[in-house]
């Protein structure tokens, strides 16, 4: 295999385009500056979509929304926010609705863990992980409904994590109410015309992170793990933006309260090799 085809396998590169019709639709994106988020984020302005983005770092937000404009000449409305900081989520979702106009759909993206094992997290550690994950999507969506068009979709990033438990309990299990809550919330917002539904991404080896680390510094490894799954590779992050575009699209009008596993077939934690990140 050449170099540039082994690129190939982990950005996804190879599949073809697909339109999913959001040219003129406006959507949230929280953690939309970087990793997964940056990947739904540069779909669907390359879709013709504007966009409300929110990190924790004004930099990062700044050269996100740089190169969307660049690249897509996006109307992007960005925002520094800390989810765990009371009424600054909902500030910024209320203002991205005012100055987009209505929002189309959001995508709760942000996600993130505190502590370690039983004995090595506190309370607090616990707290903040379900903020981090189930809280916050909850407080976005409650924030965006006065601007939600009907038809809009929400869409909540949960992870393998919630349905193939894993260390440490806390994060899966927060990610496990993100899953539920999309069957809760999809018939509750009903009357409002929004659709609910969650993603659940496996693996993704995004530049800089965890897998990425571990790739450069044991390849051996990160080899092993990767052919843990059916294809032998880890996702790429655009694999899960398309399905996620895909919820957010009218195509998806008949999917609600769905939870869709994307994964590559990702077996359950603890099976084959295990690596420490």
């Amino acid at each position: 295999m050449e170099q540039g085809e082994e690129a190939e396998r982990y950005v996804g590169a190879s599949v073809p385009a697909v339109t999913y019709g959001l040219r003129g639709k406006s959507f949230l994106v929280t953690g939309g500056s970087r990793g997964l988020g940056y990947a739904v984020a540069r779909l669907l302005a390359a879709e013709g979509a504007s966009l409300a983005v929110c990190g924790r770092d004004p930099g990062t937000l700044d050269r996100a929304s740089a190169e969307l404009y660049q690249d897509f000449d996006a109307q992007v409305v960005t925002g520094s926010v800390d989810v765990l900081a009371p009424g600054e989520l909902e500030a910024f979702t209320r203002r991205a609705g005012r100055e987009l106009g209505g929002l189309d759909g959001l995508v709760a993206n942000i996600g993130g863990k505190r502590g370690g094992g039983l004995l090595d997290s506190t309370r607090e550690d616990w707290q903040d992980t379900w903020e981090l994950n189930g809280g916050h999507a909850v407080r976005a969506v409650r924030a965006a409904l006065d601007c939600l068009r009907p038809g809009s979709s929400v869409v909540m990033v949960a992870s393998i994590s919630g349905w193939k438990p894993r260390f440490p309990a806390q994060y899966g299990a927060a990610k496990a109410s993100e899953i539920y809550l999309a069957g809760a919330l999809c018939q509750e917002l009903a009357p409002y015309g929004v659709r609910v539904n969650t993603v659940s991404p496996g693996s993704i080896l995004l530049p800089g992170k965890s897998w990425d680390r571990l790739r450069r510094r044991d390849p051996d490894a990160f080899e092993a793990y990767a052919q843990r799954n059916p294809s032998g590779r880890l996702l790429a992050a655009d694999e899960v933006a398309r399905v996620i575009a895909f919820l957010l699209s009218p195509a998806a009008g008949a999917v609600n309260g769905a939870h869709i596993p994307v994964d590559g077939g990702q077996p359950q934690a603890g099976s084959g090799t295990t690596v420490s990140l």
